[in-house]
């Protein structure tokens, strides 16, 4: 058997679907009709989680480290703020693509600055990135609304049949398929050659060059698109709170990506969707408990990960699903966790 039919097998069986990945986007679905009191915080854990995506495209598939993701994230909002308070596009898909499309122009155009370093100067690349265009925005008040942020913002029915109400079930429900779709692409694009290829980038760039592989016109590839999916994250941050303001480049907000992602794992797409949850809920558990001291206890819960590792907490959670499996099944359940990981 050849080589590259052994790679398209382990690319075939990687991108076969397991079970655990159905319950997961059931359980999902499912939260939206049986916590309807509860809609908008799951529709911040969504976009959260389409945010945690996109940085994973590019931190756990090609090792680029980003401390000013959030320039893309709003510049996508502010997109979409524009497109609804000029009346450009009403449409408020049109208009999230349209978003995502202008985030990913100037993730092209900045990508030539990130690929020319190594982590410590891409690290200070992106940040001064997402630190200069916070500035633009402050700068150009009368089009930004500057420090009272973005006014006036409406946002018509999706696909001109379903309105967003004050609840924010029609918004959790668009957020969701948003994230679904964009995950399926994700998914598809990961598992593909250009997926194989990036890892073979974060793992060894220079014998990657060297059989062959185009390094710089991947990562520019990679970025782009991870700017693509942190435009559209973004964009429906606007159209379901219908805010846009300086928040949204703020170092703050990358910094609590980074979070998600040491929580829930990179290299493997679910890290994000994961991390994104327990994020969210230790956010609002430890603010009711203690409001102003919850960032040390989601400090805390970061040290027992590392402590502990994320590998055997996996295994911990797993094992009334493992101990039922092999009572009644005979086969073990498992968790898709990256090579990184189980070091």
């Amino acid at each position: 058997m050849s080589a590259s039919s052994d790679v398209g097998r382990i690319a075939r069986a990687h991108a076969n679907w397991h079970w655990s990945e159905i319950v997961f986007w059931c359980l999902t679905l499912a939260c939206g009709f049986l916590f309807p009191s509860r809609y908008l915080i799951m529709t911040d854990i969504v976009r959260l989680a389409l945010f945690a995506l996109s940085l994973d495209l590019i931190l756990g598939y090609a090792g680029i480290v980003s401390l000013g993701h959030a320039a893309f994230f709003g510049i996508g909002a502010y997109s979409a703020g524009l497109l609804a308070v000029h009346g450009v596009i009403t449409q408020p898909v049109l208009a999230l693509i349209v978003a995502g499309l202008v985030a990913a122009v100037i993730g092209f155009l900045t990508s030539f600055l990130v690929i020319r370093g190594v982590d410590l100067t891409r690290l200070m690349v992106t940040l001064g990135i997402a630190l200069l265009l916070e500035a633009l925005s402050e700068r150009f008040s009368n089009i930004t609304g500057g420090t009272d942020g973005l006014q006036g913002i409406e946002m018509a029915p999706v696909l001109g049949a379903f309105q967003f109400d004050i609840f924010g079930r029609t918004g959790f429900f668009y957020a969701l398929i948003v994230l679904f779709v964009l995950f399926l692409i994700a998914r598809r694009i990961v598992h593909s050659p250009f997926g194989l290829s990036l890892r073979a980038i974060k793992n060894n760039p220079l014998r990657a060059a060297a059989i062959g592989v185009p390094v710089n016109r991947r990562l520019i590839g990679v970025y782009t698109l991870a700017a693509f999916y942190a435009g559209i994250a973004g964009a429906l941050f606007t159209q379901t709170t219908q805010l846009a303001s300086l928040d949204v480049f703020s170092f703050e907000r990358s910094a609590d990506l980074m979070l998600v992602l040491v929580i829930g794992g990179t290299g493997y797409l679910y890290g994000g969707l994961i991390g994104a949850v327990v994020f969210r809920m230790l956010q609002e558990f430890f603010s009711n408990i203690t409001p102003e001291y919850w960032q040390f206890w989601i400090g805390l819960v970061l040290v027992v990960i590392v402590l502990v590792g994320r590998a055997r907490l996996h295994r911990w959670v797993l094992f009334v699903p493992n101990w039922i499996i092999r009572q009644f099944g005979g086969q073990k359940a498992t968790v898709a966790v990256s090579e990184g990981e189980a070091s």
